[in-house]
């Protein structure tokens, strides 16, 4: 065991030390505290885990390898939970509305108990979608020495008779087999052997989804340890990644690392740099832009089109891609990747990490996936990108004065001009699509579904997937003022601000008007008269919150533009 005098207790010492503080440590002691712990730091262990969603379900026995790395490093590690939403059940139900909200509920909670706590450091353990920017957002505001633990990507499932596994499946699969249905091509029993095949056990959705996408920028900014992103949810090296996080927030309180000493400027360029190489979810934006304001680090929308102006999409990975991301772990995961980024001078070597080691000593060692002995074409070379210039476009025009952004890899184009077909919630589309209304040319147009006027920015997997289904993914373009799952492919644009409830002219698009994106000038208009324009937008009610009571009501009170990250304390 370490030298406890040599371990800093800045903030549980103040809780427990000196015979004023006996009654607090009358409570410990009902908790399991005994004599010598009182002289340990205090690590909290704050997890996700719950038997909601299999992204999460693992996550306590994570919780006991990240207590049991305390211990041995010589901290008194103690436990809590918070919650989590799972998007994938609540996918298409008002029950989505609260799924953003949850990232300021686990942020907000995480802080309340470690501060209240007086915690010297934390371990924060997370697996569906908004764990991972909630708990960042937590660690952001506390600094105090902190690692995340990704909880880990699932395995792919197969359907029965694919005995070579050519076909895996995820739940992205399950949503684009409810397509297939309405159109006719899969029968009851087709559509039943895919929803028991696609989600064979833990872990978080496997394509480069929101989970996995958050859990790359979160190592590439260096606050998890090496190859923590790059993980199966089940097996020995995930436990071992959660002992060593235990040992290393001890030394981080040791060598007085905290996480804004690493959530640097440069960190994040880094994280943007990695996951747009990678083919990241467009809720990147929305979470590293909530991180970095509850880290006082200036990043802005702008920033990802300028980054993304100098680097190619190379991972061929889910949804648009072939692969999951358990095919990367089996080739070295991120970090060859990040060593060819690096190589290239498209990261900064000198930032620091929750290992205590800068980016470019990390990765010193590591070797080029061609050293391993699987032949891949997951992480194309550097000469033969899949686009030579990020697929995240940010957008701006007379549709979304205050920008957009859009998933657009290519594959499904640069450039859609098309006919607008207006939906006012996901589930109108929804129906719209599944009962064929929506046809080659069109361009759906969801609103009211943004921050303020869902509340919650929904995202529209199931609109996306269904066009998928039917066979349209490259004839129909979607754009909201809502966002996308990490799971959505096509010709997508969301995140349209100002959005319809705060008075922004997606409110004011009709049915039938012309809808121009162009992802190569990076623009998105309706091409109405500026004549008419004004006289619509002066004619224009926004329906204003979607809720005005309870904590949707307080959400939409509190929150910030998407262009701004959604955060809810922009204004305090």
């Amino acid at each position: 065991m370490s030298d406890l005098t040599s371990i800093p207790r800045p903030h549980s010492s103040v809780v427990v030390d000196g015979n004023d503080r006996a009654a607090a440590r009358s409570m410990l002691r009902a908790v399991g505290f005994e004599d010598d712990d009182f002289n340990k730091p205090q690590i909290a262990v704050a997890s996700a885990a719950s038997d909601m969603t299999p992204c999460n379900v693992h996550l306590g026995d994570l919780s006991e390898h990240a207590r049991t790395g305390i211990a041995a490093a010589g901290g008194k590690p103690v436990y809590f939970n918070t919650i989590t939403v799972t998007d994938g059940i609540s996918m298409g139900t008002q029950g989505m509305r609260y799924s953003l909200v949850s990232r300021e509920v686990i942020a907000d909670s995480i802080e309340t108990a470690v501060a209240a706590e007086g915690f010297d450091g934390l371990v924060a353990i997370g697996g569906c979608d908004k764990n991972m920017p909630g708990a960042m957002i937590a660690i952001a505001r506390l600094n105090r020495p902190a690692v995340f633990i990704y909880g880990g990507t699932i395995l792919p499932g197969f359907l029965a008779g694919d005995e070579h596994h050519e076909r895996p499946l995820d739940i992205v699969s399950v949503f684009e087999a409810v397509g297939k249905h309405a159109k006719g091509e899969l029968d009851d029993a087709g559509l039943k052997a895919v929803e028991k095949a696609a989600i064979p056990g833990p872990g978080s959705c496997g394509g480069m989804y929101t989970a996995n996408t958050m859990a790359s920028a979160i190592e590439a900014m260096g606050m998890s340890l090496p190859n923590s992103s790059a993980q199966l949810a089940v097996g020995e090296e995930k436990r071992k990644d959660c002992e060593r996080a235990g040992a290393a927030v001890v030394a981080m309180l040791k060598n007085d690392l905290k996480p804004r000493d690493i959530m640097t400027r440069e960190a994040f360029e880094n994280a943007i740099t990695v996951c747009l190489a990678l083919g990241g979810s467009t809720n990147l934006i929305l979470h590293l832009l909530a991180i970095a304001h509850a880290a006082e680090v200036p990043l802005a929308l702008d920033d990802f089109k300028t980054i993304g102006e100098r680097v190619p999409l190379l991972g061929d990975l889910k949804p648009f891609g072939k692969y999951n991301m358990s095919h990367l772990v089996r080739i070295g995961g991120i970090r060859p990747m990040m060593k060819m980024l690096l190589d290239r001078g498209l990261l900064h070597g000198d930032c620091m990490t929750v290992s205590g080691q800068t980016m470019a000593e990390s990765l010193a060692d590591v070797k080029p996936y061609g050293a391993y002995p699987t032949e891949q074409d997951i992480i194309h070379p550097w000469d033969q990108p899949i686009k030579t210039e990020t697929h995240l476009r940010v957008l701006r025009g007379n549709l979304a004065p205050d920008g957009a952004v859009g998933k657009i890899t290519g594959k499904e184009g640069l450039y859609f001009k098309g006919t607008a077909k207006v939906y006012e919630s996901e589930e109108d589309a929804l129906q719209g699509i599944l009962r064929g209304d929506v046809v080659k040319g069109d361009v759906v147009v969801i609103r009211n579904e943004g921050p303020v006027g869902g509340p919650g920015m929904r995202e529209m997997l199931s609109p996306t997937a269904a066009v998928a289904g039917r066979g349209l993914i490259k004839d129909v373009a979607l754009i909201t003022d809502g966002r996308f799952s990490g799971g959505s492919h096509g010709f997508d644009v969301g995140h349209i601000t100002p959005e319809a409830a705060n008075g922004g002219p997606i409110g004011i698009v009709a049915s039938g008007d012309t809808i121009e994106i162009d992802a190569v000038k990076n623009t998105i208009s309706v091409l109405i008269s500026d004549d008419v324009y004004a006289a619509r937008m002066a004619a224009f009610k926004p329906r204003g919150p979607g809720a005005t009571r309870g904590v949707l009501g307080k959400y939409a009170k509190l929150v910030a533009s998407a262009s701004e990250g959604a955060v809810t304390d922009k204004g305090l």
